[in-house]
Order: structure tokens, then C-alpha cells, then sequence
């Protein structure tokens, strides 16, 4: 099978990784840099913006199946481009792709669909007096989110009605361009934080397992929101009631409400969770497999996960490609570059990856690149350091013991992940 992958970043690593072992003939193409990406794929010079290029290539190379990793593509429509000429994709349309690019199209789709969620208004710049009678309706913590796509940072917690006021301006002004144009004001959801992943082919699913991530750049869950610290799964904050109420109220009435609206969802349908006694509402959904969970929870997975892409994308999901999970525990733990997600230095070498391997690790590529022959840091989020354990401590443990084998100049990362799962456990 030859399959051409779309990203650049620690998400598409473990998707190049978990695609090549999925069975001995998996061949990858990936225009990506990545130097984890490009230890598995074989590089194509390629601009990955350039949907015309791409099409062109994986019909002059006969390419079977095309994996996109991050959101952005989704977004500008690159599944329709590459479907409407002929090329399987394992990613959703652009106006399904909406679920994520827009949170007020997300937010309206589920109150229509009946989904558990916070209640909301969505509000233009011309609305802002609308915006302000809408927050002083509300209780603090009030939580103010850009409706486009933001990397992940354009959401703020407002503790109180002047700091959400304050939020809604600097959107409006253009702190994050397009994206905040529109803005979404709602309710803050007490509980905690859980993602569920679905393979789905538009009809069909299945879901792969729970997971946790930690996305402020502090331990405890302190400072400002990142593209994600580290995660772990399963998590034992999702026992099986909540996981069938998840299946029952959210993901099948998603899944089923895209295709009765006329945009069915084929991919990866994530959803991220706000779980309290055993009962989840929707914080967000998102229209590809989250980073860093991916790292966490692809090494669970059994089965032949590029067939079963392959069978989503073609519209008939065959679960007998996926067998379950290991009874396993994963941890992965983000090495970030010192001053993320704000300013930060780049280019600095790194070693110590093959040390944390021989422990039984699986690094991760989030932002490396090969300069002169050396392993050198180039993103705010560098490394994924991976390990499974039979408990969650012992994967824990595992992983931070990869981390002290690694080693790079203003090497940052949390102590804690994966601490609040212990409580459950």
C-alpha cells in the first residue's frame, strides 16, 4: 500500500510510524522535514499548500490512500480537491472539516443534534453591546473562544464578567486574524478534561481509546493553553457508563447528524470532553486525530490500522482491520523548547534519543530537523517521549525515565502528566 501523509508535527510522526507497522508493504511519501517523519517516509519536494501538485503526484505514483494529519488542510477543502480526482482520503470535506473551523457552526450543529454541551451565543464585532449583555447574563468563569482555527490557543478562561469583556475586544481587534472574527461566549463546565477518538467512514465507527491531555504549560494545570504538554490513556476518568453514555449521546448522534445534514464525516472524529459524575458534555470537536493524544494512543492500538484507514476512506469501514487495544497503560510527555508558547530558541542539538529507546521507549518527532548530519530542535514543541506500562504508574515512570536520557539546550517539560489519572486508579 502506498499512502502519501500530510503534516509535519509529532502527530504525523506516530501516524507515519503506526502506518508503517501496520503490515510489511506500507510504503509512505511525506513532503514533511520532520526528521522523525522523514526516518520512515520517503521525502518528496512537494508543497504540501499545493493540492494541484499533490494530486498529481499520487496519480503519476499511484498512490491507494492519503492521510491528513492537521486541521488546517481539512479546513481549505484539500479532501475534495484530491476525491474529485479519484484519490482516497482519509480526512473529512471541508464543509464537515467546519465541526472544528468553526466553533459557532460546532456549537449550533449540536444543540440541533440534541449533543450535551455548554450553553452558548456566537457574536459578530458588529454584536459587541449583544456580547457584554450575554456575559453579564452569565456566572465566572466565563469562557470567551475564537470561532476559527487557532493552533489551539484561542480559547481563554475568563474568571470574571470584566476579563471576558476585555477577552471579546482584543478578538474583535485582531489578536487572532480571521479566526476571531466571530467569537463564541459560554458557560464554563466544571468536571475535568477527557478526548475520545472515532474512526469513522461517514456511517460507521469505532473508537479507539480514551485519553487525557494537558494542555496549560505549567504543572498543575497552570499558565497559558499550548497545543498540548503530554497525555496518557486510557484514562480511568471514562469507566463504562460514561463510555456508553459518550458513545450513545455524542459520538453516534455526530456521526449520524453529518450524514443527515448532508456533509458526512469520513476521518477521524475527535472529541474533546468535560466529564463530572460520570456523564460528559462537548467542550470541542475537532476534525482529526489531537496531538499529543495520537502519541499516547496509537501505541494501544491493535490490528492493521492502514487497512482500516484505508476502508474508512473508501466508505466501508472494516473493523475487522482493528483488534482491540493492549491492556496496556501509555504515557507521552511533551520535551518543549523553554519559553513556549511564547518565544523560544530553536536549533540546539539534541541527544540521547537512542538511550531513552533502549529503555523501551518511542520518541516521537514534534519539531526536529537534520542540520549537518545533527538532530537539532526546530519547534516549540520538540520531542514525544512514549512508554506503555501494565499500570499507569509504571507507564509513567517509564516515559520520565526517557526523558532524563534526552537532552537539548532549553529542554522544558512538565513533571506531572499523567498524575491526575492515579487518583482513579
Amino acid at each position: 500500500m502506498r499512502i502519501f501523509l500530510v503534516g509535519n508535527g509529532g502527530r504525523e510522526h506516530c501516524l507515519a510510524w503506526k502506518l508503517k507497522n501496520s503490515a510489511n508493504d506500507v510504503e509512505i511519501f511525506s513532503p514533511s522535514k520532520n526528521a522523525g517523519i522523514q526516518s520512515i517516509a520517503n521525502f518528496v519536494s512537494i508543497d504540501e499548500k499545493n493540492y494541484e501538485e499533490i494530486s498529481k503526484f499520487c496519480l503519476e505514483r499511484r498512490i491507494d490512500l492519503v492521510v491528513v494529519g492537521p486541521e488546517d488542510p481539512l479546513a481549505n477543502g484539500i479532501a475534495d480537491f484530491l476525491r474529485a480526482k479519484g484519490i482516497p482520503v482519509f480526512g473529512p470535506s471541508r464543509l464537515a472539516a467546519r465541526i472544528e473551523s468553526s466553533k459557532s457552526f460546532a456549537k449550533e450543529f449540536m444543540r440541533r443534534n440534541g449533543i450535551p454541551t455548554a450553553q452558548f451565543s456566537s457574536f459578530t464585532i458588529e454584536q459587541f453591546n449583544d456580547a457584554v449583555d450575554f456575559i453579564n447574563s452569565l456566572h465566572p468563569p466565563i469562557v470567551v473562544k475564537a470561532d476559527g482555527l487557532a493552533a489551539g490557543k484561542g480559547v481563554v478562561v475568563c474568571q470574571t464578567r470584566e476579563e471576558a469583556i476585555k477577552v471579546v475586544k482584543q478578538m474583535f481587534s485582531g489578536e487572532f486574524a480571521e479566526a476571531g472574527k466571530k467569537v463564541v461566549i459560554e458557560e464554563f463546565l466544571e468536571g475535568e478534561e477527557a478526548s475520545v477518538l472515532a474512526i469513522t467512514d461517514g456511517e460507521n465507527y469505532v473508537l479507539l481509546p480514551t485519553s487525557q491531555d494537558h494542555k496549560r504549560i505549567f504543572d498543575g494545570d497552570l499558565g497559558k493553553n499550548t497545543g498540548g504538554m503530554g497525555a496518557y490513556s486510557p484514562t480511568p476518568l471514562i469507566n463504562r457508563p460514561a463510555l456508553e453514555q459518550i458513545e450513545n449521546e455524542i459520538i453516534r448522534p455526530a456521526i449520524v447528524g453529518m450524514a443527515n445534514e448532508g456533509y458526512p464525516f469520513v476521518g477521524c472524529l475527535y472529541a474533546g470532553l468535560m466529564v463530572k459524575d460520570n456523564r460528559a458534555k462537548v467542550v470541542e470537536f475537532n476534525c482529526r486525530f489531537g496531538d499529543p493524544e495520537t502519541q499516547a494512543v496509537l501505541p494501544l492500538v491493535k490490528g492493521d490500522f492502514a487497512s482500516l484507514l484505508l476502508s474508512a476512506a473508501n466508505g466501508k469501514l472494516n473493523k475487522d482491520y482493528y483488534q482491540g487495544n493492549e491492556s496496556k497503560f501509555s504515557c507521552c510527555v511533551i520535551l518543549a523548547s523553554k519559553g513556549y508558547p511564547d518565544e523560544y530558541q530553536k536549533g540546539f542539538e539534541i541527544t540521547g534519543i537512542e538511550l531513552a529507546e533502549s529503555l523501551g521507549c518511542v520518541v516521537f518527532h514534534s519539531g526536529t530537523l537534520k542540520v549537518d548530519n545533527k538532530l537539532v530542535s526546530n519547534g516549540g514543541r520538540v520531542l514525544g517521549v512514549v512508554a506503555l506500562g501494565d499500570t499507569l504508574q509504571e507507564a509513567i515512570q517509564k516515559s520520565y525515565d526517557g526523558v532524563d536520557k534526552i537532552h537539548f539546550e532549553n529542554k522544558y517539560f512538565r513533571k506531572d502528566i499523567g498524575a491526575k489519572g492515579l487518583k482513579y486508579v
